[in-house]
This record gives C-alpha cells, structure tokens and sequence, in this order.
C-alpha cells in the first residue's frame, strides 16, 4: 500500500524543497517508487510536463530526483504572482486567470476536492508520496480554508515533519513556538522534527535537541548539516539567486521584480569559465559584461517599467554600442522589441508600451498560453538542444527573418543585424551542453561542462549526505499508508 509523509517549514525557505528532492532520490535509491507532491505553491519559476501542463520548478526537480517524468497532479495548484495584491492561478496545470489575493484567500478552499484528486492519482502510481508544505503552519492566521499545510494533512490524513532553519538563528523558537501557536488538531498532526542548514559541529546542539524534544514530545529524525552543493541544482525561488563568481566571460543578469523561470541561469553558473553576476535594483550593469541576459518575466510591461526606473535601459544601449551581446529570453525577448501591445490587459490595465528597440519585432499579449516541450537545434553550429516554451505572448516583425534557432521546420527567435543581440520564447536552452558549448566559444569561452550529470550527481550527493543525518527508517515508518 502507498504510503506518504508531509514535510512542513517552521517559516519559510528552511529547505523543505532540497530536503524533499534529497529524500526522494534517497528513497529511490532503496528501491522505492517515489513522488513529490506540493498542494499549493507559489513560483514563478515554472517547469511543463509530460501531459501539456505547468507546475513549480521545484516540483520538477523532485521528479527528476525520483527518476520519473513531471506531471500537473505533483502541484495542482500553482500561483504565479503578477502584481503585489494579485497572482495567476493554475489549477491542476492549466491557467484559470488572475485572481486577487483577497479573493483567493476567500475561494481557495474550494480547490481541496481538486487538490485532493491529483494527490490520490498519483498515490496510485508510488510506493512513497513526500508531499511538500508551503510557508508556515504556524501562520495560523492563513488556517481557514488552508490547502497548503494543515488543512491538507488533515483532509488526506498525511502525518507531519517539522523542519526549522537554524542557520537564521531562534531553530528553538521556531519548532516550539509553531506548535504553541496551532490548535489541538493540527499540533496532533505533527510527528517529529528535524533541524536543517546546521554549520559545524552537529553535537554542539545536542542539548537545543534535548530541549525541542523536551518541551514537544516528538522525536528528532536529525540535525542536517549546510548542503555546500546546493547551488549547483536549479534555483526554486527569486530568494536563491545568487551571483556567482567563476571565469572571466562575464554575465549580467539584471534582477527585475517578477523575473520567471530562471532556470536557464543554472548551467551557465555551474560553467568554470563564466561568471554569473545577478545586479540588483540601484546598481548599473557592469560595463565590462560579455552579455546581459534579460530572464523571463511573469509581468512584462511591469519589469520593462523597473528596468527603466533603474536607468538599466541606458546601460543595454551603452553595452551595445561597445559591441556587447544582449539575449533575451520569454519577457526578456519582448522587451527587446520595439512594442509591447496589451489590449486585453492581461497585465494590468490595457495597454501599448515601447519596447527598448533592440529587435524590429512587436509582441500583442494574447489569453492563450503556449506551453509545450521542445527539441530544436542552433541553426549556426548544428547544435541539438531541448526546452520549453511558456508565454502569452505573439512576437512578429523583420528580425524574425533572422532566426537563430530552429524547432521542428519552424524558425525560431529573432536577431539584429549585427547578431549581437538575439531572442527566444525557448526556456532551458543552456541544459543542452552542445548549444551551451557553441554559445559560449562565440564569445571566447570554452565548455566541457556535463550539466546533466552534475545535477546527477548533485542530487545523489545530497541523498547520501541525509542518509548519514537523518533516520530515514523511522521516517519510512511514521509516514502513513494512504487509504484509495
């Protein structure tokens, strides 16, 4: 009989995700059919799967770790967030529209029916469901109608893992404050705790376990030292971007606030002979950058706004008049263009914007999503490469004749003149090592990179490095059988 265990945050970004894709790869490894499942996430850093849907990167990976394909039933619902007060809500892996926060705290409740299907469908195929949390139980004043944390463990009848961070410092506080704060029958859901992101001599805290376990009754399953590796798997969140300092091909990668599905920024990271420099707001691009790469966006014409608040407009036009490469990836190929046409207001009010005329296309926003699965080949080198495309908008002009990819029989992205600057609606390009190879030796740099096999091994590295901290036996044993 299947069975499944939640794995829960103290607060947010204590490494529920990590420990789920390491638990996943270490319970395969035992010969266990695994799934990840999150009820609710919220990311814009999206992955499509196998049955023509969308779900969080992080669930994504999680199924890479258990050696089997994505699929829409692993996060049924996905918010991806447009705005401050709103978010567009993907319900079992298709967009349903906008919806503003006050309105989905009122109706998420009726996603559970929903939410609870995919999680049966997939009990079907596994041996061992680990299901994920979102945020915090101890946010106790998001309880009412909850699909993420207590709401559905109770409704699936799932036990509970606490994880505190204690690289924040308060693990002791957290742990025992949350079950302080919950009700009777969610407290009673918990089961044991574990303790994540410890440097150091894990024994030093020994006594800090001593008092958890004292002052809760439940079992420790663990102190998990810092993972270093981590960075070497893709990023799930805007939080985990960080600059990393390698070779002197320099990138720039201008930190915009809804930034998407940047993931394309892993594989140049790993590179030995790239530097990958995230910019933050306030600071200009580094005017030395071998390329500034524009990410995907969840809210185009807003981010296009911020990148000229931050003069970053001015720096690109510097960049290109010194012979500097721009590529432009989903919203970031939009904005490189010379107009952003919203008439349905799919963003905001309706709306046309001038690009940054980099590009002589136009992009209209369009309702319908494009998300698909794609093998193409870079039409200079020969070179084969994969991804996926996930995007509203249509993009139309004379630099389209200059396609520099190419999916099936259909020219793909647009470029200058010069070749210098270039753009693509296809995500995940930089995973295929041929293409990251010829991309790279344009500008000088060399690749003998196998991405794919470092987050192999990254991921069987972090399986063995929580068989060693964790009691994953007693984990196997208070996880719960799964009744149809």
């Amino acid at each position: 009989m299947t069975r499944a265990i939640m794995i829960q945050g103290a607060g947010s970004n204590v490494g529920k995700s990590m420990l789920v894709a390491g638990l996943a790869r270490a319970f395969t490894r035992r010969g266990r059919a695994v799934a990840p499942f999150k009820p609710q996430n919220m990311s814009n850093n999206a992955a499509v799967t196998v049955d023509g849907g969308e779900i969080g990167r992080a669930q994504a990976l999680q199924a890479m770790a258990a050696g089997c394909a994505p699929h829409t039933d692993m996060n049924p619902v996905l918010l991806k967030p447009e705005s401050e007060t709103g978010a567009q809500l993907v319900v079992q892996g298709h967009r349903v529209g906008p919806r503003a926060a006050r309105d989905y705290m009122r109706d998420k409740a009726g996603l559970l029916p929903r939410v609870l299907e995919s999680f049966h469908r997939l009990c079907r195929k596994a041996d061992l469901v680990l299901v994920e949390g979102a945020g915090s139980p101890a946010e106790i004043n998001l309880r009412d109608g909850d699909i993420a944390n207590m709401g559905f463990a109770r409704a699936a009848n799932v036990p509970v893992i606490l994880v505190g961070d204690i690289d924040r410092g308060g693990v002791i506080a957290q742990l025992v404050g949350t079950q302080a704060v919950l009700e009777a029958g969610d407290a009673a859901c918990i089961t044991g705790f574990a303790v994540n992101k410890f440097r150091g001599d894990v024994r030093l805290f020994d006594g800090g376990v001593t008092e958890i376990v004292t002052r809760t009754g439940w079992p420790c399953l663990g102190v998990v030292p810092w993972f270093a590796d981590a960075w070497r798997l893709p990023p799930e969140d805007v939080l985990d971007l960080a600059s990393t300092p390698g070779g002197p091909c320099r990138i720039a990668v201008p930190q915009l606030g809804r930034i998407a599905n940047f993931d394309d920024l892993g594989p140049l990271a790993n590179e030995p002979g790239v530097s990958v420099e995230i910019v933050p707001p306030g600071r200009p691009l580094p005017g030395d950058a071998d390329l500034v790469l524009l990410s995907g966006s969840k809210s185009t014409i807003a981010d296009l706004a911020a990148l000229r608040a931050n003069g970053w407009d001015i720096d690109l036009a510097a960049h290109v008049r010194r012979e500097g490469r721009v590529l432009g990836i989903c919203g970031g190929y939009q904005m490189l263009g010379r107009s952003i046409a919203d008439p349905e207001g799919l963003e905001g009010p309706p709306s046309t914007v001038e690009g940054l005329g980099m590009l002589d296309v136009e992009t209209v926003m369009r309702p319908e999503k494009r998300l698909a699965l794609s093998d193409a080949h870079h039409m200079a080198s020969g070179a084969p490469l994969s991804g996926y495309e996930i995007h509203l908008g249509q993009t139309h002009g004379p630099d389209r004749d200059r396609a520099w990819l190419r999916i099936g029989d259909r020219p793909e992205g647009a470029s200058s003149i010069s070749g210098r600057v270039r753009g693509t609606y296809l995500h995940g390009l930089f995973a295929s090592d041929p293409f990251r190879a010829a991309y790279l030796a344009e500008m000088g740099a060399s690749s003998d990179l196998c991405y794919g096999a470092t987050v192999e091994r990254t991921l069987d590295a972090l399986a063995a490095h929580l068989e060693t901290h964790l009691d994953l036996d007693r984990l196997w044993d208070l996880s719960r059988p799964v009744a149809g």
